[in-house]
């Protein structure tokens, strides 16, 4: 028995420029609100934003302090954003070189090849040294990494 070709794709329209920029800019803007409120609304009173499970029972997890990070960070206070959630300034450049890229790429119309290996290599890195940075910040001798 042989197997038959599936029939051809039809080619639709080329997506239009705003058709390929709406998810990023989209992404940005709505990144860009919650920043505003975060600027707006100082995470730092306790109760602001309400309360985190994690942190009522003690443990802090990866993102405790995140919020408290950003509100640092749009007040140029880099060492109290460091001193909230270390993990979330280290991985901001990297996130804001994506976010830019991903815009620039939808507006030029480039489409980049992704690498499945590579992908999974620094999601994969990623996710331990969370681990790491989540265990360590809830230990004694880590008691500075805690928000």
């Amino acid at each position: 028995m042989t197997a038959t070709a599936p029939p051809p794709v039809l080619e639709t329209e080329a997506a239009t420029r705003w058709q390929r920029v709406r998810p990023p800019a989209l992404m940005i803007g709505g990144l860009g609100l919650v920043t505003l409120a975060l600027r707006l609304r100082d995470p730092h009173a306790h109760g602001s934003w309400g309360l985190c499970p994690s942190a009522a029972m003690g443990i802090y997890c990866p993102g405790c302090g995140g919020l408290r990070a950003v509100n640092d960070l749009t007040h140029g206070d880099v060492a109290g954003a460091a001193s909230s959630n270390l993990m979330l300034v280290l991985a901001l450049p990297v996130v804001v070189f994506i976010l830019a890229r991903w815009a620039v790429d939808s507006w030029t119309g480039r489409q980049r090849e992704h690498h499945p290996r590579l992908v999974l290599g620094v999601t994969v890195g990623y996710l331990a040294a969370l681990a790491v940075f989540t265990v360590l910040r809830n230990l004694p001798a880590g008691a500075w990494l805690a928000p």
